[in-house]
């Protein structure tokens, strides 16, 4: 499963889907592991999954190197202008490849659920 596709339109469900993986490592605890991600070679129980997931989720609203977020995507005024770049808006849902957001903005309902992913 390829994660940067998670984060397309089905926003709530990444959320309950975290949830629920912590609250599933709570009875399984640390000897159940799965490969995260898939083909990877990379064994992960399911708290160090979820806390996966909850990064690459906060990593559409944080910074990246260069100093971007995914969520502006190819919009310089919202990246470089200095009264813009740290206004964060709430979108309806985010490109699968890209995390630009995209949908309505201000869309303050399950995506401001991020705030519990940070």
């Amino acid at each position: 499963m390829a994660f940067a596709r998670f984060r397309g339109i089905i926003w709530p469900i990444n959320y309950l889907l975290i949830e629920s993986l912590h609250k599933f490592y709570q009875y399984y605890g640390d000897d159940f592991k799965i490969e995260c991600p898939t083909g990877s070679g990379n064994f992960m129980n399911l708290q160090q999954v979820a806390v996966d997931l909850y990064n690459r989720l906060s990593n559409l609203f944080l910074r990246d190197e260069q100093g971007r977020r995914a969520i502006f995507g190819d919009y310089q005024k919202m990246q470089t202008d200095p009264d813009f770049k740290d206004y964060i808006l709430f979108y309806e849902y985010f490109d699968g490849d890209t995390g630009r957001g995209m949908g309505a903005s201000h869309q303050t309902g399950w995506t401001g659920l991020i705030a519990t992913c940070m």
